[in-house]
């Protein structure tokens, strides 16, 4: 029963949230909340937001000192894909904003009590599965480019890319097949983590949801993937402090672009638990 509820949620029928249709302005307007979340009380959220920054100092320490620089881009990349199951404390801050409260640190770490953790829990695994997936992707490509020795530096490793040949063949098959991940990604969680909080719907439904959204607001969702990115990167080149700012707004803004495209109430009632496929 207990395996039930995670997948499937609480209620004795499958409910799944009705999407609605956003548009490129949702974007930004999810993004302003998400800053003015932000800075609504900043002294609460640099706390939080120095984790991002010190993970990545610690991962760019670890590569220098085992040589594992070829991973530098995806792990910088892997922020994209495991950092909806970090926002979670972001998300509980804006849903409480959204309320009225002055929510505190305290209410912020409350999200582990969260009545969906299991199904959070299930699906952050498979984001980590992801993420190891496209680790080790990516080093199998770097190998059969290149061999198995790995550069001593990073100066070594810009070398590599930009002046040996095979360099433009990892920058170019290495992005495709992050963006494929990422994609995965966005499809499957962009939305999940969000409805999860908001209502515990169970894995399945919040990735089937998650997954309809992107499909019915396929450019607005592109967009919004291609945002992340690019800000996790921005954020990377100033030795991940900056992400230390970027992140918690894009998690913020999350929350918002979640109330923006699904529906508050509306829900498609479907077979009942036991019946489903």
């Amino acid at each position: 029963m207990a395996q039930m509820h995670v997948m499937a949620g609480a209620g004795d029928k499958l409910d799944l949230p009705v999407i609605k249709t956003i548009t490129l302005a949702d974007l930004t307007e999810a993004l302003r909340r998400g800053a003015a979340d932000f800075w609504a009380k900043p002294s609460h959220y640099f706390l939080l937001a120095l984790i991002y920054p010190l993970i990545g100092i610690v991962l760019t320490v670890w590569m220098n000192g085992f040589h594992t620089w070829p991973l530098l881009y995806p792990l910088i990349g892997g922020f994209a894909l495991i950092g909806p199951i970090a926002a979670l404390p972001l998300y509980e801050i804006s849903r409480r904003r959204e309320l009225g409260e002055e929510p505190s640190w305290r209410d912020a770490i409350g999200v582990i009590h969260s009545p969906a953790m299991g199904s959070i829990i299930a699906i952050g695994a498979m984001l980590f599965v992801l993420f190891t997936l496209w680790l080790t992707s990516a080093q199998a490509l770097y190998e059969n480019l290149f061999g198995a020795s790995p550069p001593q530096t990073f100066g070594a490793m810009f070398n590599q890319v930009f002046a040996e040949p095979g360099g433009m063949t990892l920058a170019i098959i290495g992005t495709a097949v992050g963006a494929a991940f990422a994609l995965v990604v966005l499809c499957t969680s962009v939305i999940a983590f969000p409805l999860l909080l908001d209502r515990d719907v169970g894995a399945y439904v919040a990735v089937e949801t998650s997954f309809r959204a992107v499909m019915h607001n396929l450019i607005p969702m592109l967009a919004w993937g291609l945002i992340v990115g690019i800000s996790v990167f921005v954020g990377a080149l100033t030795l991940f402090v900056g992400l230390a700012v970027i992140l918690p707004i894009l998690g913020h803004a999350t929350w918002h672009l979640y109330r923006a495209t699904v529906d508050d109430a509306s829900m498609i009632r479907t077979m009942p638990h036991g019946q489903r496929p």
